[in-house]
């Protein structure tokens, strides 16, 4: 037996013919005692070539993902106690870990939410203060996309290319149900009517499925996807994936920083150098990517940038902000940036742009004694075909208390708005 298990190719048949076993409903005490020997010389890499030959065997895609949660339940239970490789904050492996743990903590504090929503006589509607806390809570969960779409888009990519294709089919296909519960929970939250005792049913039968489904799937990636997409990927791979990170966004948390990716290959002959250095070319000019950056950051007005698929996709950090806007929210659909109260205002003003039927909107606000105003413009492209929505916020205390007129020379204070009529 020992000498079988020093052998690669027969320790994943051994995998294999054990899960077959759960499959066709083996006791899990029975399986897990011999998966117990078997996994203390195996690896996550294993475990994936292990549900490829399942499926290259006939199993069905849909019958894999049925058992996907049992069996790995089984395997994660004795690859946890293996030590996790470490990497730099910022790494993209970091981000997705990072962004798992808050994922677990958003799934406790929804629990709590729903567990208000669960007191009280049966009969009753539980208090609206209750319901506002889990359709946030919920909100910040449905940043899982993010999380999903980087994930799908970015690692799985380069795991195919390395021929490990059968767990990021299978996974994709778990983040869809997970999608589809977090979907029917949002539905059922939005419900303004529900009592307390339907609220109980729901939380067993509609909550605690997705809720569930979002903490499992955490635990895969953390102790079978990440470890196998170490074993897999190169230095230059993980470079990449982190230099396309930011065009998804990030889940509830920021990166960290420290990290620094492998450096980029020398340019192929006949490549646009300037081009690939940043620079970018427009019919009235041209202009480095650092000097349209620090352009928009000396800009007096707040910028956020949502795209076609209401998505905030970039924001300006300038040192006078009105609102901040923590980087967590690149990626995340705006909806899910806005309280209960005003989503449907946003959702009217997405949809007359995207329509067609409004360019611009205005809101002016007074907040701790300043003087704000918040425009909404459309962007559209050369064909007027709908790009994106742009938020330009400004400060006007200032601007507004302008009298007469200043024809001589006289610096504004640091960070303060210069007058409009300078």
């Amino acid at each position: 037996m020992a000498e079988l298990l020093d052998n690669r190719g027969e320790r994943i048949r051994l995998l294999k013919e054990i899960i077959t076993k759960l499959h066709q409903g083996a006791p899990k005490e029975e399986v897990k005692r011999e998966l117990r020997e078997l996994v203390k010389s195996t690896d996550a890499s294993e475990i994936a070539a292990m549900e490829q030959e399942l499926m290259a065997g006939g199993m069905p895609l849909e019958e894999v993902m049925g058992m996907c949660d049992l069996h790995s339940e089984i395997t994660r239970e004795i690859l946890t106690q293996r030590a996790d490789t470490q990497v730099e904050p910022g790494h993209p492996a970091d981000t997705f870990r990072r962004e798992n743990v808050a994922l677990g903590e958003a799934v406790a504090a929804m629990r709590e939410a729903l567990a208000k929503l669960c007191e009280g006589e049966d009969g009753n509607l539980p208090p609206a203060e209750a319901l506002d806390a889990a359709r946030r809570q919920h909100s910040l969960l449905m940043d899982v996309d993010t999380h999903y779409q980087r994930k799908e888009n970015l690692l799985f990519p380069f795991l195919v290319m390395h021929g490990i294709t059968g767990p990021s089919q299978v996974m994709s296909g778990k983040d869809d149900e997970v999608r589809e519960f977090l979907k029917g929970l949002g539905e059922a939250l939005r419900q303004a009517d529900v009592t307390v005792g339907e609220w109980k049913v729901l939380r067993d039968a509609v909550a605690e499925p997705a809720l569930a489904a979002v903490t499992e799937m955490t635990l895969k990636e953390d102790h079978i996807l990440l470890p196998m997409a170490f074993q897999a990927l190169t230095e230059a791979e993980w470079a990449e994936i982190y230099e396309q990170t930011s065009e998804f966004g990030y889940c509830l948390v920021e990166p960290g920083t420290g990290y620094v990716p492998a450096g980029p290959t020398e340019p192929a002959e006949g490549d646009d150098v300037t081009t690939r250095a940043g620079t970018f070319r427009a019919p009235s000019g041209t202009i480095t990517q650092a000097q349209l950056l620090a352009m928009f950051e000396a800009l007096p007005v707040d910028l956020t940038f949502v795209d076609a698929d209401d998505r905030v996709r970039y924001f300006t950090e300038g040192r006078s902000r009105v609102f901040a806007r923590p980087r967590a929210i690149l990626g995340r659909k705006v909806q899910h940036c806005h309280p209960p109260s005003s989503i449907d205002i946003v959702e009217k003003i997405i949809g007359d742009f995207r329509a067609g039927r409004e360019d611009a909107c205005s809101f002016w606000i007074e907040s701790e004694g300043r003087f704000v105003l918040i425009r909404y413009l459309a962007l559209r492209d050369a064909d007027g075909a709908y790009m994106g929505t742009l938020e330009v916020t400004q400060d006007l205390t200032e601007e507004r208390a302008l009298t007469g007129e200043r024809r001589l020379l006289e610096y504004d204070s640091e960070g303060a708005s210069p007058p409009v009529n300078a």
